[in-house]
């Protein structure tokens, strides 16, 4: 039997990194998605003010397991 995968955009936030946004979106997603697979970094932006960084954001494609109701 073949599987089906859907695959959903998330952005994930972090005053520390980029890698910690991106774990900050994986894993709120993880409480209510079961069965995620494969996520893929697609865009990194950060948020300035005054000059300085103050925030990082992570843009994530995430795939996981579709499953028939």
């Amino acid at each position: 039997m073949a599987s089906v995968y859907k695959i959903i955009e998330l952005v994930g936030t972090s005053k520390k990194s980029w890698e910690d946004a991106a774990a900050n979106a994986v894993e709120t997603t993880s409480k209510s998605l079961k069965d995620l697979r494969i996520g893929e970094v697609t865009k990194m932006d950060l948020v300035i003010e005054k000059g300085k960084v103050i925030a990082y954001r992570t843009r994530v494609s995430v795939s996981f397991k579709y499953r028939k109701k």
